[in-house]
């Protein structure tokens, strides 16, 4: 389904022919769908997993390991912008293609449940600020984060969020400039922040402390799927500035350069400062007062309304899959609730473990559609038009694939429990053995078998 939560899937569904028309008088201008995109640019967790990687394997290794990953998420989401951009294709409607209708439908509640995740961890960021600027109850400040975040995500109020967010992206950006400043007059500015070093032994982390962080980084590849549901609403007359800007080098030198050196200085120059996202959002409160809730408001609710939105949007797609047919806000109601559940867990203490399995998932997904897109080269065209009956249940070249992915990676990942010493090396060659056992196995099944190499029955118009 299109990412539409004003409406059912059938407002959706155009015409064949006016897919390959190249109509984009209904899609949304750049600077709209740059602007609603950049949203999720400035989300705290961005900052807290730059802090954590450099106080784990220390800052100069963190600052390689974010370049490294500044470029990889640029050249392949040039591949996958520009296929959503021109196919005017989601994840739920891609899926159909690698994996067949029954395959797309495990992906796409994955994805809503990696959404969910996500704003299961920026919510509390939010609610702890408000705690410690007011005082209170954690649960009773979750419940209005998700009581007023809810409203935000449907129809004309996310259509006005999206354009408001042109105005609150320099808030966020000049904020967190505002705060290193503040942070270095009152604590001074040393160079702690920038010669902290740990101890290497290869053998335990797996490869260089740089390559670690590379490897951390791709537990955020979920960053490749919201980038197509995004780009699946952008004009293809718009493809070069959405694969270098929106959604681009760009996008991600703020998302995770800036955002990994505002997080390393505070880390390292406020005295006693806990390395969690929470820890963050309180230090800033702390220290700036009102200002400092002000940046860490601004920055979640951006963010929070492209998981809430995201994750409501794959639901109403996983549960269309199975003819569950109910109304958009349904939706939406059914996903706040599940994410209030959630925050009242201390499911924030299993950051970085869920990121290392959730990852697993999404690495070897984005690994087939890469290949896929980068070997069809466009013979078999993907369009919102294609009806669900036109797919064969099961593509077994994409789910054999995608099996064997991550059956590697859950395997590496399950190395610390067997020898503590050896966590370093799955965390740090899991997901990267996914991506390529995944990658290699759909290539070589493609190779093998020319005559059925997409998810649909027969091709359509191509």
């Amino acid at each position: 389904m299109s990412l539409n939560l004003t409406g059912s899937n059938d407002d959706v569904e155009a015409t064949d022919a006016l897919a390959r028309e190249g109509n984009d008088e209904d899609q949304m201008s750049r600077g709209s769908l740059a602007m609603a995109f950049f949203g999720v640019a400035s989300a705290f967790f961005f900052v807290y997993i730059g802090a954590a990687m450099a106080v784990a394997y220390g800052t100069v290794n963190a600052i390689i390991g974010v370049v490294l990953a500044i470029i990889s998420y640029w050249l392949i989401n040039s591949v996958l912008s520009k296929y959503a951009l021109n196919n005017r294709t989601t994840v739920a409607q891609f899926s159909r293609t690698i994996l067949g209708t029954a395959g797309s439908t495990i992906a796409t509640i994955i994805f809503a449940l990696v959404a969910i995740y996500y704003a299961v961890f920026e919510g509390p960021i939010i609610a702890y600020a408000f705690m410690a600027m007011f005082g209170g109850e954690m649960w009773m400040w979750s419940l209005i984060v998700v009581i007023y975040s809810t409203p935000l995500v449907i129809g004309g109020a996310r259509r006005f969020l999206d354009k408001l967010n042109g105005w609150l992206l320099p808030i966020y950006f000049f904020g967190l400039v505002a705060a290193v400043i503040w942070a270095g007059v009152v604590y001074g500015f040393k160079d702690d922040w920038i010669t902290h070093e740990v101890p290497e032994i290869p053998f335990a982390l797996g490869g260089p402390g740089w390559l670690a962080v590379f490897a951390g980084y791709m537990g955020i590849w979920i960053m490749m799927m919201f980038t197509m549901d995004y780009a699946a609403l952008g004009k293809r007359k718009d493809i070069k500035f959405h694969q270098n800007v929106t959604f681009g080098w760009v996008f991600y030198a703020l998302a995770y350069g800036f955002a990994a050196f505002v997080g390393i200085f505070l880390t390292f120059t406020i005295p006693d400062l806990e390395v969690s996202e929470t820890g963050l959002a309180g230090g800033l409160v702390t220290m700036m007062g009102l200002l400092g809730l002000i940046v860490v408001w601004v920055s979640q609710t951006r963010i929070n309304t492209a998981n809430y939105y995201l994750g409501a949007a794959n639901m109403q797609a996983f549960g269309e899959r199975l003819r569950i047919k109910l109304p958009s806000w349904v939706w939406l109601i059914l996903t706040a609730i599940i994410i209030y559940l959630l925050m009242l867990l201390p499911i924030v203490k299993y950051l970085l473990l869920a990121l290392a399995y959730q990852g697993v998932l999404v690495t070897a997904w984005v690994a087939i559609a890469l290949v896929h897109i980068l070997m069809d080269k466009g013979e078999h065209q993907e369009h919102a038009a294609i009806a669900d009956k036109s797919y064969k249940p099961f593509n077994s070249y994409g789910l054999i694939a995608w099996i064997a992915g991550t059956v590697v990676g859950l395997v590496f990942l399950q190395f610390g429990n067997f020898n503590p010493e050896l966590a370093g090396v799955g965390a740090t060659w899991g997901p990267i053995l996914t991506v390529l056992v995944a990658a290699a196995t759909y290539a070589l099944l493609w190779k093998a078998n020319p005559s059925s190499r997409t998810g649909l029955i027969k091709v359509i118009g191509s």
